[in-house]
């Protein structure tokens, strides 16, 4: 049976990959939406049974339903490692997916703020009063300032916080450690907010952020309000997490950091994965030759 191995694969993510409760979720979605699959229209979900013309058939539906390249390609890719894992096992000797090409994607650009716009964002803008605010603030400011990822803020610790050396210790994708450098500044910014923190009713002593009523910050509420307070910011239609992040790596590639650095301040496993910064930086200089370079 297809789904046979399925629980363990996942606990094997879980527990031995590291993956994080979203990517978790995201590998059992796609693999049950394929054993439906078969269950609807082949009745079966035998892995003897199992060819690439049945995956085929999964991925057209998939491409009737509008579905984007990189939605698909990700299916594939939960797929061939649930595959992968069956192989190495045993259960099967065979790994159809092998017989599938990924899905062209189109090239997408980070988008990102204009070092006008993050000034606006972090200086003029202005916070709900009181703790909410405080929060709402400080999390905008970590994002930009650090180029942390949204599940890395979430799960960030009081300990976490190295005062005497200026830096945050940032737990990242397979539980990989990194330490990101911030300012006096930002330091002092947190200082306040534990202070206020410590002074609520209840409050979460592991976690750094907390809600006003003492709980952990959840992932939902995190995208609400960065997406709230860019939007007074940027006239960007996307407007999330991730374009802090972009802007982070953008903004200090556009003056001078080298890209190396850039890829370990990220947390990015290689640097295949940061070379995208590149381009809009090229793009930048494409436009201050056509300024100022007298053909231009």
């Amino acid at each position: 049976m297809f789904d046979e191995r399925l629980t363990e694969f996942i606990n094997y993510l879980r527990f031995e990959k590291r993956y994080s409760p979203h990517t978790l979720t995201a590998y059992q979605n796609d693999l049950d939406q394929f054993r439906s699959f078969l269950l609807k229209n082949y009745e079966h979900t035998d892995l003897n049974l199992i060819s690439h013309f049945h995956i085929r058939g999964w991925l057209a539906g998939m491409k009737e339903d509008k579905q984007t390249a990189r939605t698909i390609n990700r299916k594939i890719s939960s797929l061939n490692s649930y595959y992968k894992y069956l192989l190495r096992l045993g259960i099967t000797d065979k790994n159809p997916v092998r017989m599938l090409h990924a899905q062209r994607l189109p090239e997408r650009l980070p988008v990102y703020l204009k070092e006008s716009e993050s000034e606006h964002l972090l200086h003029e803008v202005e916070f709900d009063p009181g703790f909410k605010g405080l929060t709402d603030r400080l999390i905008c400011e970590l994002f930009y300032a650090t180029g942390i990822r949204r599940n890395e803020l979430q799960q960030l610790k009081e300990k976490d916080i190295e005062w005497s050396l200026c830096q945050v210790r940032i737990l990242g994708k397979g539980n990989k450690e990194r330490l990101v450098p911030v300012s006096a500044a930002l330091m002092d910014s947190f200082r306040d907010y534990l202070a206020e923190k410590h002074k609520l009713e209840q409050h979460d002593d592991t976690h750094f952020f907390n809600l006003q009523n003492g709980t952990q910050l959840y992932a939902g509420y995190i995208y609400r309000i960065v997406t709230k307070y860019l939007g007074q910011s940027t006239t960007l239609k996307k407007k999330s997490p991730h374009v802090l992040r972009h802007t982070f790596a953008t903004h200090l590639l556009n003056n001078g950091a080298n890209i190396q650095a850039i890829k370990d301040l990220l947390g990015h496993s290689s640097l295949a994965a940061t070379q995208v910064y590149t381009h809009n930086n090229i793009g930048k200089l494409k436009e201050i030759h056509r300024q100022n370079h007298p053909r231009g």
